[in-house]
């Protein structure tokens, strides 16, 4: 095989392989917006808390655990 051939070949499959990185771009799912059923809920309950006014910042949690 004569070196012309072996680097057609090699850019081919560079071609190749940087098209299917792409799809799998396209279609990775993003792990860390996955959420299970229980964080949802406690999502749900600290918009509830936030909306009622039980939640405190971490700096005055901190005060109040003497930290």
């Amino acid at each position: 095989m004569s070196e012309i051939d072996l680097s057609s070949r090699i850019f081919d499959e560079l071609i190749f392989i940087k098209a299917e990185l792409n799809e799998i771009k396209e279609h990775m799912v993003d792990v860390d917006s996955i959420i299970s059923e229980e964080e949802r809920q406690l999502v749900r309950e600290s918009l509830i808390h936030e909306k009622e006014g039980k939640l405190i910042s971490l700096t005055d949690f901190k005060k109040q655990q003497g930290l």
